[in-house]
């Protein structure tokens, strides 16, 4: 069976008796068992994806099919799925299963879509590497010796390795974006509050989306469309209407900033600092108007970021506490023995530091001087960068400073949280950031460039991603 780049090309071949549900099912399947070694999936759900393909191919045959007919996905283990196990991939949630879905998994599956398993991820989505999981660390099918990136390590690496063809993943601070860089694939982060949050373990409430990682523009665009939306279950998610964002078709002319300092920043890896270079230029011989924007708060994305993202997940998380449900430690003697052991035992090194770095920003003797400063600086961060935005169509620049590193290469958390540097700015502010594949470096690892662009301004997002992505086609 060809390797399908495109859900049209399914669709296609599905209408013309080519293919089957059932088929397409079981080669995807037998990917997933040749990759086993990657450890992309922590379960698949063999049966229940060939009953479900067997049912479409029935709707098929009657002309009853959604639109989504044809469409193989998996999802991160942070996003809940009725009656089956979620963990966040941490040993505090071993053996707990949902009881109902995520809105964005509901979705899919109303249009037909057919999900086959559960990918692996940094525990509950803290990590840039995928080597943060009780489950193991993820290989990258492009070089195992090298991360696929993280948080939704196991998602990219799952596209990448031709399991699927679109991933749920989440995004937090680049969580979609720097592990589909790392893979050379597409990986959305759109407007905080245009995908419904339900059934989404939490991390950052503040920050926490839904993304999408995909083989192509086009069909990250046709999943938002079905996912996208209000949802009454969660109040933060927004009311807006949803454009039709697989019909988006690019202008002939864009205004695009870009920052003149990231071409000879040396931390930038030399072979990502060129194809930035050589995509601003030919920008600019295609005609679009480029703007060498000004952003004053560089310094200050990554502290803020990690400041109010630890703060949020040391509440978020406190409700682990082995009394309710999930890890309980077999050795406790009293209530405080059993909150201290549970949550030690059940929580991986990189959660407890970020919840012992959020409870003491939150202390009352730091309170003010961490988190409420951090408050401050985020809303400067936002509003310059809506400032940009405003004056130009979009931002763009290297998803990453560097492509996939190797397993085990950085020995301290803050070499690690580099890793973020450009993704964390359009999380703090809010808006809609996709990273499209661009090129490779010397060592054929994938490169990939990051488009932000206005709050709710996914569908032009869309239509400027395509002119990219046919760059590299």
């Amino acid at each position: 069976m060809q390797d399908y780049h495109l859900l049209d090309e399914i669709q296609s071949d599905l209408k013309q008796n080519r293919v089957t549900c059932v088929e397409l099912v079981e080669y995807y399947l037998q990917n997933i068992e040749n990759g086993k070694h990657l450890n992309a999936f922590v379960e698949v759900y063999e049966e229940e994806a060939r009953h479900r393909a067997r049912e479409i191919d029935q709707k098929l045959s009657n002309d009853k099919a959604g639109p989504l007919a044809g469409l193989i996905f998996g999802i991160k283990d942070l996003i809940c799925y009725q009656n089956h196990a979620v963990s966040g991939s941490s040993k505090i949630l071993a053996g707990f299963e949902s009881q109902f879905s995520a809105t964005a998994v509901e979705r899919l599956l109303e249009q037909d879509a057919i999900v086959i398993g559960r990918q692996n991820c940094d525990e509950f989505g803290m990590g840039s590497s995928n080597e943060n999981s009780a489950h193991g660390i993820v290989l990258n099918p492009l070089d195992e010796g090298r991360v696929p990136g993280g948080s939704s390590g196991g998602s990219a690496a799952a596209i990448a390795a031709n399991m699927c063809l679109i991933s749920l993943g989440t995004e937090t601070g680049g969580s979609v974006r720097q592990p589909a860089a790392f893979c050379g694939v597409t990986g959305l982060k759109p407007t905080y509050s245009r995908i419904s949050r339900w059934g989404l373990l939490a991390y950052a409430s503040s920050f926490d989306t839904i993304g999408i990682i995909s083989k192509s523009v086009e069909d990250n665009a046709r999943v938002l469309e079905v996912i996208a939306g209000k949802d009454g279950k969660d109040a933060t998610c927004s009311s807006k209407e949803v454009p039709a964002y697989s019909e988006s078709k690019p202008k002939e002319q864009y205004r695009i900033a870009y920052f003149k300092e990231l071409l000879h920043n040396e931390g930038i890896q030399p072979e990502i600092r060129n194809a930035y270079a050589s995509l601003t230029q030919s920008f600019k011989d295609e005609g679009h108007e480029l703007v060498e924007a000004q952003f004053p708060y560089p310094d200050y994305i990554l502290p803020t970021y990690y400041i109010l993202t630890t703060a949020e997940a040391s509440t978020n998380l406190s409700r682990y506490d082995g009394a309710h449900y999930g890890h309980r430690s077999a050795h406790t003697e009293d209530l405080e023995s059993m909150y201290k052991l549970s949550r030690t035992e059940g929580f991986g090194d990189e959660v407890r530091r970020r919840i012992m770095l959020g409870t003491f920003v939150l202390s009352a003797d730091y309170y003010d001087a961490y988190f409420t400063k951090a408050q401050k600086v985020r809303n400067l961060i936002k509003t310059s960068t809506e400032q940009i935005l405003r004056d130009c169509d979009f931002i763009v620049t290297p998803t990453t400073p560097t492509t996939a590193f190797k397993h085990n290469s950085h020995s301290s958390p803050l070499e690690m949280y580099m890793a973020d540097l450009f993704t964390v700015q359009a999380s703090i502010s809010g808006i809609p950031a996709i990273s499209v594949p661009f090129g490779k470096d010397n060592e054929n690892l994938p490169i990939g460039m990051q488009i932000m662009a206005g709050a709710f301004e996914e569908e032009k997002l869309f239509a400027f991603s395509k002119i990219l992505q046919n760059k590299t086609r």
